[in-house]
């Protein structure tokens, strides 16, 4: 614990400080079961993976593919390595900067899900230990989306570098990605301006990034406990319950854009509702954000507004009513 030597405030540095933590042995994980969920979800973005990767192939649907089960798996790695990557990079930054402030928490658990187009709904660490102090929640908060983000980056770049430009099929019948600002920064560098009538044949490394790209997006949404709900509460205190209650008001408005907004709609509804508007309180509160800290809190909004799409996935024949 830091203290002032002059002083019995303990807050008298207005630096983090650590409560004395007595009994079970800290950092414990439960390895086989990690390992186990990263298996199941790395067999069942693989199966996503090669459907993406049959797609990619297929020139929009205007060719037949036909690659066996071992091409199959093996062209299914292109999407899911990169979106593993792009997830673990997320949960070691949080992880990390766990074990950097002594903070106990898990490591991560990714959770397999068997939907065709993610072949995943992400991964979590769980934190089993209130946060320090706001400096500390901010420093893990951000971490994660900033780690995940740096590895996003390239993978998009490199996606999109195999990609390529095509006419779409009149009769196409398929899904429109939202492009956020971002994607869409990415897109000119590579591609420049995209003729009418012509659209990405997206690698599936451009998928996986995309996917990362919406997962930083929700993550940052200033709600409750995730990882922008935990900065806003770093950054303004319990004034950040306002941000929270709106941020609701948002989903829901968003759900009558896109349909695809309605199960994070749903869930963030149900989280009010059993959690409230309120983030669970540090152990030092008065200890407020430091400059550094709050220039980087700008930096998270910022990613948030590149990240972020309002109508993330659509049926294309949708799209094209008039």
């Amino acid at each position: 614990m830091a203290l002032d030597p002059l002083s019995d405030d303990p807050l008298a540095l207005g630096e983090s400080v650590r409560p004395v933590r007595i009994g079970r042995r800290r950092f414990q994980h439960r390895y086989w079961l990690h390992l186990l969920l990263f298996g199941l979800t790395l067999a069942t973005t693989t199966l996503a993976g090669g459907l993406h990767y049959e797609s990619f192939l297929s020139d929009f649907g205007t060719r037949r593919v036909s690659l066996g089960l071992g091409g199959f798996l093996a062209g299914g790695l292109w999407y899911s390595l990169t979106l593993l990557a792009i997830l673990g990079a997320h949960e070691a930054g949080h992880y990390l900067m766990c074990r950097r402030h002594q903070v106990d928490a898990t490591l991560p658990y990714f959770l397999p899900a068997p939907l065709p187009l993610t072949g995943t709904i992400g991964a979590f660490i769980r934190i089993r230990e209130p946060f320090p102090d706001r400096r500390v929640l901010f420093d893990i908060a951000a971490a994660g989306p900033f780690a995940g983000f740096a590895v996003l980056v390239p993978a998009l770049f490199i996606g999109l570098h195999l990609s390529e430009i095509q006419p779409l099929p009149p009769d196409f019948r398929g899904f429109s990605l939202g492009e956020p600002p971002f994607f869409q920064l990415a897109t000119r560098a590579l591609w420049g301006p995209i003729a009418e009538g012509y659209s990405i044949n997206a690698h599936p490394m451009v998928f996986a990034s995309w996917f990362g790209l919406l997962a930083t997006a929700v993550n940052l949404l200033p709600f409750g406990q995730l990882d922008g709900g935990h900065i806003a509460y770093a950054a303004l205190g319990r004034r950040a319950a306002l941000v929270s209650a709106g941020t609701v008001l948002a989903a829901v408005g968003l759900t009558f854009v896109s349909a695809s907004w309605m199960m994070t709609t749903l869930v963030l509804v149900v989280m009010l509702f059993m959690l409230g508007p309120y983030h669970p309180p540090v152990l030092y509160d008065e200890i407020a954000l430091d400059g550094r800290r709050r220039a980087a809190a700008l930096v998270a909004a910022v990613l948030f507004v590149l990240c972020f799409t309002p109508a993330p996935i659509e049926p294309y024949e949708l799209l094209k009513r008039p």
